[in-house]
């Protein structure tokens, strides 16, 4: 006769448990992208840190190199009419059209751009000339992009594009759309990794007590990232501002906010409209002569300092006068006036919209001119903190390598295995995915590599997982 075998006195082998649930964490996938950030992206980060720092020392370098053009030998007791300074540059530069002046103070020599057979007017070229405004003597002439020297401009463009054209900017564009998130990652994995003893102490200084190896690298890469993060990210958000595909989606967003500076209007009201109604353009000379009743009338209107001085397109223009003074406090003030001397229209830079003024202060910060001097050795501080944070974490790649005879190799895995990004919260990936795309819409060069880092990372894991063997589950035995 069979029997029933009864479940609650009779041992029954269990079938082995399955793999564990993975605990949802954001650690592992914020440690792996930092990891493969890294090591991708910050050979492009240290040639921009390089160049970077080459670029600040060029307010130095300038007064080395074209102390004559720039300079005055000597101090005189009063300047000339601007007027006569701009027939002194005329005499050395008899062709082409007057494009602009600008008319320093002290030591400055007053600088007059004219246009020149041969170079690009739509790129910013001109031939400037060099005037002393105490004597009226010609000091120098150099070829300028947007009033900056030679050497300025090369190391500008080396530092934007290394020389190559529009696919040169595609490495300073990579770099400053990651930079951002190397910064973010890695002070939270510093924060991480200290949680059980979070002091300043621990955060911002080295442990000196550790170890060699890449334990006390990592307290000093650790340490000075953390120095240095909020620079990293005014750096990378300023350069974005002015780069080619997140700086164009960056400028239509500020105009649909209505965030961009505000320019002065030179219309006159009392001439004719060009070409209304099938009129001429009024296209009668204009007389570079009025320049200084034009600078009376923006010096009574309050604008002092070095100025910029535009001459009108016609005679149905007015000229515009921009102070031009980039240190802080800032001063941007911008007037339009008519060859009479009077103010027809006015742009104060106190008006401007709160995102044209952080743009224009983020922008001259990151070119090192709004403090002066100590905003130029403050770049060039981060700029080799940022050189050395790269040389520390290529050296913790190496030293984290295998040295067993049967396991050795040239450097170290990285720090977690595929798949990381399955540890997130559901919320996460819900909330995370709309973001993460619309992110990457406004930033291509970071959008486009994070996809395929994800998109290797999930073929990865499932080709691991795949390949992982299966343990068999034997059934349970059947009673008799």
């Amino acid at each position: 006769m069979s029997t029933i075998a009864d479940p609650a006195t009779t041992d029954v082998p269990s079938p082995p448990a399955g793999p564990a649930r993975p605990r949802t964490s954001f650690g592992p996938l914020l440690l792996r992208l930092h990891f493969y950030a890294g090591i991708l992206v910050a050979p492009f980060i240290l040639i921009a840190a390089g160049t970077g720092f080459l670029f600040t020392l060029v307010p130095t370098l300038d007064k080395i190199v074209y102390s004559s053009e720039l300079t005055v030998s000597s101090v005189g007791d009063a300047t000339l009419p601007v007027a006569e300074q701009i027939a002194a540059a005329r005499a050395t530069h008899p062709d082409g059209d007057l494009l602009g002046v600008r008319v320093s103070e002290g030591t400055a020599t007053t600088q007059v751009d004219f246009s020149s057979p041969g170079l690009d007017e739509a790129a910013e070229l001109a031939h400037t000339v060099y005037v002393d405004p105490y004597t009226g003597a010609v000091t120098g002439q150099l070829t300028t992009w947007w009033g900056a020297t030679p050497l300025n401009t090369w190391l500008d463009q080396f530092h934007r594009d290394l020389h190559l054209g529009s696919t040169g900017t595609l490495y300073s564009e990579f770099a400053a759309s990651w930079l951002w998130i190397l910064a973010l990652g890695g002070v939270a994995l510093w924060w991480r990794r200290n949680k059980a003893k979070r002091t300043a102490r621990r955060l911002l200084a080295p442990d000196l007590a550790a170890k060699k190896g890449v334990r006390r690298t990592r307290s000093w890469h650790g340490a000075l990232g953390l120095w240095v993060a909020l620079g990293m990210l005014i750096l990378s958000a300023t350069g974005l501002t002015w780069s080619d595909r997140a700086g164009a989606n960056f400028s239509a967003v500020l105009d649909e906010v209505k965030g961009n500076r505000p320019y002065v209007t030179t219309s006159i009201d009392a001439a004719p409209a060009a070409g209304h109604h099938g009129g001429a353009a009024v296209t009668a000379p204009v007389d570079p002569f009025a320049v200084d009743t034009v600078l009376a009338g923006a010096r009574d209107a309050g604008l002092d300092g070095p100025l910029a001085v535009t001459p009108p397109a016609d005679a149905a223009s007015a000229w515009t006068v921009t102070q031009n003074d980039s240190l802080w406090p800032v001063r941007l003030d911008s007037v339009a006036v008519d060859a009479s001397g009077t103010v027809v229209d006015r742009v104060d830079f106190a008006d401007w919209p709160f995102l044209a003024k952080l743009t224009s202060w983020g922008v001259n910060a990151h070119m090192g001119l709004l403090f002066g001097i100590a905003n130029q050795i403050v770049l060039a501080a981060l700029a080799l903190g940022l050189v050395t944070l790269i040389v520390w974490g290529y050296r913790m790649w190496w030293q984290r390598r295998p040295t067993r005879a049967d396991r050795r190799a040239p450097v170290g895995a990285p720090p977690v295995g595929p798949g990381a990004w399955q540890a997130l919260p559901t919320w996460a990936i819900v909330v995370g995915g709309p973001l993460i795309f619309g992110l990457g819409w406004a930033l291509p060069l970071f959008g486009i590599p994070l996809a395929a880092f994800l998109a290797i990372d999930l073929i990865t894991s499932e080709v691991r997982r795949r390949r992982r063997p299966q343990i068999p589950v034997s059934p349970a035995p059947a009673g008799s």
